[in-house]
């Protein structure tokens, strides 16, 4: 039997990181523990470009038109839409959703979903670094590894 994994050695390996403003305490914080996750495992700073969009909705456009060239080998998501008391957050987490999926199955490289999806602005605190740890960490280390698999597979 042969096994493929990813190690989490982030040397030489190119990030985008694609932020949501709406909601920006939270994406801050998801932003600072990406950021600490790929400086940990050995990223370079200059390999690593943030991009910051109006809000999740926009998130998905802005990550296929980063994944589709060369000089990204994965690209991060992040930011947060919170429950509301309209159809909105339904709309707007979907979508998000399903356009990071696109992105990443039409370019091939990773696209790693790490907008928190919540139905309070506690929940998010806590997933955003207290409780929960840092969600934006959390989706760091999943590009890392699923570039290292990527990479590895050919």
């Amino acid at each position: 039997m042969k096994t493929i994994e990813g190690v989490l050695d982030a040397r030489g390996v190119r990030f985008a990181i694609v932020l949501g403003r709406f909601n920006s305490l939270i994406g801050e914080r998801l932003l600072e523990g990406a950021i600490d996750c790929l400086d940990r495992h050995g990223a370079d700073a200059d390999a690593i470009t943030v991009v910051r969009v109006p809000g999740a909705f926009e998130i998905p456009l802005v990550a296929a038109r980063l994944a589709a060239h060369e000089q990204y080998d994965a690209v991060i998501c992040l930011g947060a839409v919170i429950r509301g008391s309209t159809p909105h957050f339904e709309y707007v987490a979907n979508e998000a959703a399903k356009g990071i999926a696109h992105a990443a199955l039409n370019s091939g490289k990773p696209v790693i979903f790490g907008v928190l999806t919540c139905d309070t602005i506690e929940q998010a605190l806590e997933r955003a670094g207290t409780k929960a740890g840092n969600k934006g960490w959390d989706a760091a280390m999943a590009a890392i590894e699923t570039a290292d698999v990527v990479k590895k597979i050919g």
